[in-house]
């Protein structure tokens, strides 16, 4: 949910915005139908039948519903039949910080950022810390940082725009004063990026990312990702408990670890 405030012509969003852009379509080939049982996803539906191939038990002899099905899946850790299904969130309202964190995770994720060298920046939007929000001297305070930071950023493009002035593409142009001036921009700088991963990646980052121990705002964002993808998806993301921790912010756990 977007939660800014405005000043000025800026953006300021104390909440990630998430958006699913993507999830599994499955086709079932007609010589190897399964005995579904109860609702399902057609991500679930891809995982079952994976799984239920390797053993070739298409007629499902336990009458295990698909929901039970991949319940016991996670309980015995078969997580690769996770790996057929991948779903992709637009994330906005993040902040560099953020991303810079989340792009640790490589196995079984793809991203595609926002790029500061070819995106005008003279008005970009920010992401008021979570530490800070509501406290209203700290908030003031670092806006005012934020603001000079962006005038900064504005200052530089125009001089160094007149400074490359010799660079007949202008495209070229603006990329050079641009991928020069950003290195005034705060962490803080709110960017938006698309993220596709498997759903055993996506638990075990969301198990890392969601706990206590993780840094607040990548924290807040994947508790979030853990209620959109529960519900898009809840065989796969049921056994994460979201709860309120000692720090009075909300945190998750897991009931199967790294399936």
């Amino acid at each position: 949910m977007q939660s800014p405030f405005a000043q000025k012509s800026l953006l300021y969003y104390t909440e990630p915005v998430l958006t699913l852009l993507a999830r599994p379509s499955f086709i079932e080939p007609d010589h190897l139908r399964v005995k579904w049982l109860g609702e399902s996803t057609d991500g679930e539906k891809l995982a079952e039948f994976a799984g239920r191939l390797c053993y070739m038990s298409q007629k499902n002899p336990a009458s295990r519903a698909t929901r039970d099905y991949l319940e016991n899946i996670k309980k015995q850790g078969h997580g690769s039949v996770l790996e057929h299904a991948n779903y992709s969130l637009l994330l906005e309202g993040v902040s560099r910080s953020l991303t810079h964190e989340l792009v640790r995770h490589r196995a079984g994720f793809a991203y595609s950022q926002l790029s500061q060298r070819y995106v005008d920046e003279s008005e970009a939007n920010f992401v008021v810390p979570p530490a800070i929000v509501g406290d209203e001297i700290l908030e003031n305070e670092w806006r005012a940082q934020i603001d000079e930071a962006q005038r900064s950023y504005v200052r530089l493009v125009e001089h160094l725009m007149e400074r490359y002035g010799w660079v007949a593409d202008k495209v070229h142009r603006r990329k050079m004063a641009r991928e020069a001036a950003r290195g005034v921009l705060p962490n803080s700088t709110e960017t938006k990026i698309v993220v596709t991963a498997n759903a055993r990646a996506w638990r075990t980052m969301l198990e890392l990312r969601a706990s206590e121990g993780a840094e607040l705002e990548i924290r807040r964002c994947a508790v979030e990702m853990i209620k959109l993808l529960s519900k898009e998806s809840p065989a796969f993301f049921s056994d994460f408990e979201i709860y309120q921790a000692d720090d009075r912010r909300e945190a998750a756990r897991i009931v199967y670890h790294k399936v």
